[in-house]
């Protein structure tokens, strides 16, 4: 048991696009402790958006943007060539916009976590991560950066006077150097619940490599298994006497 460590649990979710619904938000939200709501680019729509934060806002969650790529056909996962300035508008833009609906719930926005490849290009990229960055910033630099554990996107939170939250994932395999291992290779996607436990575990304790620490774990809201990992995780985390709470700025 160890009750010094605490973590945050969080899940991108309000990926749901008109008659097109993905994700169990509903019943993953009874686990996780922070909610990374997609905001009409990659994913959502405008009703999509006020329905999730008024769920997570009920349910007690940290709020945050889940900006990505403009590409609802392929779900913000395919890589775009956009100027660090057409970045850094997106990402103001997408941040604005879910922060109006989340003023309008009588809620607060915590932190912003970037989607799928502009999450990873920004990993490696130092450039595009200043943008994204300067984005946040530009709306407010009382809000939390997440971003993957040991990458570039951290660094570039901090030099740009943001809070900032390194993120593990407990359903991804990892390389030794602390980077995910791509999703191309085999073993790449952590699929039972007692291999996802054991990660989450090993992440909050040891970190991801290389003197890493984290202090935010993901679990896949569009994945069919994700209500069904958060409980895991929560109840793993919390019988370790690891405390689950909420980003708070």
């Amino acid at each position: 048991m160890d009750d010094s460590l605490s973590i945050d649990l969080n899940c991108d979710m309000g990926e749901s696009f008109g008659r097109y619904a993905l994700g169990a938000d509903s019943q993953v939200l009874e686990w996780v402790t922070s909610a990374n709501i997609a905001c009409g680019l990659h994913a959502g729509d405008p009703l999509v958006m006020q329905q999730t934060v008024s769920l997570a806002a009920r349910r007690g969650a940290a709020i945050g943007a889940h900006p990505g790529y403009p590409d609802l056909q392929g779900f913000g996962r395919r890589v775009m060539d956009l100027t660090a300035e057409e970045v850094e508008a997106f990402v103001l833009y997408q941040v604005g916009a879910l922060a109006a609906f989340t003023r309008a719930a009588g809620a607060e926005l915590v932190h912003v976590k970037p989607h799928g490849a502009l999450y990873n290009q920004a990993a490696r990229d130092a450039a595009l991560a200043a943008a994204i960055a300067r984005g946040v910033a530009r709306f407010s630099r009382g809000l939390i950066l997440v971003g993957l554990a040991g990458s570039r996107l951290p660094e570039a939170g901090l030099e740009a006077g943001l809070q900032v939250a390194s993120e593990g994932f407990p359903d991804r395999a990892y390389n030794p150097d602390g980077s995910l291992r791509s999703r191309r290779e085999a073993g790449a996607v952590l699929e039972s619940v007692e291999a996802v436990c054991a990660q989450a575990l090993r992440l909050v304790r040891e970190g991801p490599g290389a003197g890493i620490r984290v202090e935010t774990l993901c679990i896949h809201g569009d994945g069919p298994h994700a209500p069904e990992f958060a409980r895991a995780v929560r109840q793993t985390l919390e019988a370790a006497g690891i405390r689950v709470l909420p980003l708070a700025g």
